[in-house]
């Protein structure tokens, strides 16, 4: 896909985030999804895993993002956020970098790479 349009991908998967429009989220992946999580060995693969975490799947955190920029090529899109979470009465705020690899118009696999990785680990665990 043209760059344009992956940038427009990585926008709405943010956008659908931010509303906690998590049907929207599922429409922009890849059934076999590959999701790569700061602090986390493992990827989850497919969107039954990630349901499993998502808002009303057992969660016991909040998260909201700010979208600062995209960049896009034809193959990936790169968002950088400011994203803060509250869980447990705390809230911790850092930078990311979700880096995307778009198919078809759909996310088939996402990185996630931050500012203070040892916080994000510590606060999630």
């Amino acid at each position: 896909m043209p760059a344009q349009e992956n940038a427009a991908v990585a926008r709405q998967l943010t956008e659908a985030f931010e509303r906690m429009d998590m049907g929207r989220v599922d429409a922009l992946m890849a059934d076999d999804v590959i999701w790569h999580e700061i602090g986390r060995a493992e990827p989850r693969r497919g969107k039954e895993a990630l349901r499993a975490v998502a808002p009303g799947g057992g969660i016991d955190y909040e998260i909201t993002g700010s979208l600062h920029d995209i960049v896009a090529s034809d193959d990936h899109a790169i968002a950088l956020l400011e994203v803060t979470a509250t869980r447990a009465g705390k809230t911790l705020t850092y930078r990311t970098a979700e880096i995307y690899h778009i198919r078809d118009g759909r996310i088939t696999e996402r990185w996630a790479f931050s500012d203070d990785t040892a916080a994000i680990t510590a606060f999630f665990a």
